[in-house]
């Protein structure tokens, strides 16, 4: 694997799609099947961003992607839209100095829409399908980053200058559900979390009329251009969103950078929800309490296996990040979690 630290996950057929906060990539991974079951995945394919849409930073600079989702022909790939603060070293006489520098890279601040090619199973710049044009889009190149959508936001602007790790914003899951009038795409908020209560946002992208390559937030009836749910995770923010028909599962941990309970919750229709919502946490069962380790595998992304991968009953996948030497094997792999849902 590219990537040890696996912050985003997505299940596609025969095929895995995962990321990593270390790169401005997505990787494809294919499944390895003996006796009618998945065995694991390999035949790792790297797609580097920035040779299917224009990003607002370097190349080679990563973009923490978060959150992968796949609904219809698009591959959805969304950056953390974190500032980061420096760390301190150890023996470090100048970390006063470093703790107080506060850095911005571009390229976290990105959603990112890509077509897949139907002849190759990846995503392209440009696709021809039946008479259509699809075309990879950003939003996030052009001055117009969901933070700048959420600036005058009464709950969320005054975090928006704040470090991810200290309660500030930071993006970690996103999940698509088709509808009639357009994908309805959610993003779960690891931060900030707001006296106890984790934050989701539900947006509508849509192609820019003038420009192929871009994406633009449709507004809503109210004249927004998002709606903000919030939910009751018992003081946990979401760390990764996956939907089950038209239920969401929202994977809650610790906001910042510490070990703590970690939760598979269900929102029953929460994909269907018509209104901006304040959800409690009665309305949001736990369905697993997931383990963690002290300083190390910490559970990041979840996608659902269905029956027909698993080649017994659908299975919840489970990726983590800063994972215990125990999970990487011989031949640079890595080792995921397998959990039945209840």
């Amino acid at each position: 694997m590219t990537h040890v630290n696996l912050s985003a996950v997505r299940a596609d057929g025969p095929h895995l799609w995962v990321a990593g906060d270390e790169t401005a990539t997505v990787e494809r991974l294919t499944a390895v099947v003996e006796d009618g079951r998945v065995q694991g995945y390999d035949r790792q394919v790297s797609v580097p961003l920035a040779e299917l849409v224009d990003l607002p930073g370097p190349h080679d600079e990563e973009a923490d992607v978060e959150g992968l989702a796949r609904s219809g022909p698009w591959l959805w790939a969304v950056g953390s839209h974190s500032l980061k603060r420096k760390r301190i070293r150890d023996h470090d006489d100048k970390a006063r100095r470093r703790l107080g520098r506060v850095v911005r890279e571009p390229n976290r601040f990105v959603l990112v829409r890509l077509p897949i090619d139907p002849a190759t199973g990846l995503p392209a710049r440009e696709v021809d399908v039946d008479g259509e044009t699809r075309t990879a889009a950003v939003l996030g190149a052009h001055d117009d980053d969901l933070s700048t959508h959420l600036a005058d936001d009464d709950l969320i602007a005054p975090f928006l200058a704040i470090p991810s790790k200290d309660n500030g914003l930071d993006i970690e899951g996103i999940a698509v559900h088709h509808s009639p009038d357009g994908d309805r795409l959610w993003v779960g908020l690891r931060g900030p979390v707001l006296r106890g209560w984790a934050v989701l946002l539900e947006l509508r992208p849509r192609t820019h009329r003038r420009n192929p390559g871009r994406l633009v937030l449709e507004e809503f009836a109210d004249g927004t251009t998002y709606r903000l749910h919030l939910l009751d995770l018992r003081g946990l923010g979401i760390r990764d969103l996956c939907p089950d028909g038209d239920d969401l599962l929202v994977l809650s941990g610790p906001s910042m950078g510490l070990s703590g309970p970690v939760r598979v919750h269900r929102w029953i229709g929460g994909c269907v929800t018509e209104a901006a919502d304040v959800v409690r946490a009665a309305e949001l069962p736990v369905v697993l309490d997931l383990p963690h380790g002290q300083g190390e595998d910490h559970p990041e992304g979840i996608t659902l296996l269905p029956a027909d991968v698993t080649g017994t009953v659908a299975q919840l996948l489970v990726v983590l990040d800063s994972p215990a030497p125990q999970r990487h094997t011989p031949d640079g792999g890595m080792l995921a979690d397998l959990w039945d849902l209840t």
